[in-house]
């Protein structure tokens, strides 16, 4: 989903995974701030946090934003499911020295999901949740709702073909093209999408209602993915959650940067995160 250059120049790092893949990540400083870790949705990648990175550096944040398994510049993987992700996580957070303390976790949607079940699993390493338009509950719909990615080639020879085989869903997908080996690549696999999607619907409220930590809830009233319905419960029912709601679609921090940053820093100042 990245459209925009990056306003600061983030570090990229790279390590390598117990069994052999490639994870990597952006460290957008500043150096010696307050971690804390971003995670994309699908379709996405650390470089989509780059706006709000630099408003959140401005308090002295240091985001950390990877681009999760099967995305941007991290190797695909054989499984997309909670543990497979979840793994990565602590295996960056360690390389990184960071799970030593706790620290916020950011989310947008498949990143939100994922951030609210680490924190399920490991309350010791987490300070606050921001889900961005997360869900906690998904229907189970097959076709999965990505299935629309399936029949787009992963690869071409020219930038330029590749952009013309996605067609309609060019503007969607032209942020993550990347150069590879004698042509271009989409940021994502499509398969891997589907697989990731599939794998992500169903019924996650008992891991969104399993940590106490701050939380706050950033809700696109014209989302799709998670009703304000839905948003509204999952606020009500999880003690220490805090609820806003924005004019704007599933991306409500790429569609509204300005209000959604600045929603963040106060809940970050204000939320019992700041020590």
């Amino acid at each position: 989903m990245s459209s925009s250059p990056l306003p600061a120049r983030p570090t990229r790092g790279h390590l390598t995974l117990p069994d052999g893949r490639r994870l990597s990540h952006l460290d957008f400083g500043p150096h010696g701030g307050r971690p804390l870790l971003a995670l994309h949705g699908h379709l996405g990648e650390g470089a989509d946090f780059a706006e709000l990175a630099a408003a959140l550096g401005a308090d002295g944040w240091r985001v950390i934003a990877p681009d999760q398994r099967g995305h941007g510049d991290s190797d695909r993987a054989e499984r997309y499911d909670r543990d497979g992700y979840l793994d990565d996580l602590r295996v960056l957070l360690a390389h990184l020295g960071l799970d030593d303390r706790p620290l916020p976790v950011l989310g947008h949607s498949l990143g939100a999901v994922n951030g609210y079940h680490l924190a399920a699993d490991r309350p010791d390493i987490v300070s606050a949740l921001i889900n961005i338009d997360g869900p906690a509950y998904l229907p189970v719909v097959d076709p999965a709702p990505l299935s629309f990615l399936l029949g787009l080639p992963y690869t071409a020879r020219t930038r330029g073909d590749l952009l013309a085989a996605c067609g309609p869903l060019a503007p969607l997908l032209e942020g993550g093209l990347r150069p590879h080996r004698d042509g271009w690549r989409l940021g994502c696999h499509p398969e891997d999408m589907v697989d990731s999607d599939t794998r992500l619907l169903g019924d996650h409220w008992h891991r969104w209602l399993a940590s106490d930590c701050p939380a706050l809830l950033l809700h696109g009233t014209a989302s799709t993915v998670l009703p304000t319905a839905q948003a509204r419960e999952m606020a009500a029912r999880r003690r220490g959650t805090v609820l806003v709601e924005l004019e704007a679609d599933h991306w409500v921090h790429l569609r509204r940067p300005k209000e959604s940053a600045e929603a963040i820093r106060r809940f970050l100042r204000e939320g019992g995160v700041v020590r």
